[in-house]
């Protein structure tokens, strides 16, 4: 006879099925992950995405070399205050810096001036 009919070891079959259920969740939720990670390498194998990876990073190596650059100039010591402006970033839109106490403070924001990272690093750890 049913553990639902007599109440006989009925917590027992309510716990069953409540595990049963909560592992069919967790299956279905696992599987949910696995098509969407299969979905993100399939994305990422692309030749257009391998191309415009490659073509950020070259982009932002350059960038950051201007940067630098600017920040240090010739004489290795650190120049001008400045920003940059980047369209469409991945990172955000504006990359500013200044130099203050001896340190120089970087900070990039978003599309909507929200700040998305900020660093500073000190001047003389730059000198050769």
């Amino acid at each position: 006879m049913s553990p639902a009919f007599n109440g006989q070891g009925y917590s027992s079959h309510i716990l069953t099925i409540e595990q049963i259920q909560a592992n069919r969740k967790k299956e279905l939720k696992d599987e949910a992950q696995a098509e969407e990670d299969r979905l993100e390498r399939e994305r990422k194998s692309t030749n257009a995405y391998k191309f415009q990876n490659n073509l950020e990073s070259r982009i932002y190596a350059t960038l950051s070399k201007n940067i630098a650059d600017q920040l240090f100039g010739e004489t290795g010591e650190a120049t001008i205050d400045g920003e940059w402006y980047v369209a469409e970033s991945p990172f955000g839109d504006q990359i500013s810096w200044m130099r203050q106490d001896g340190r120089i403070y970087v900070t990039i924001r978003d599309s909507n001036g929200d700040i998305i990272s900020e660093f500073d690093v000190p001047i003389g750890d730059f000198a050769f």
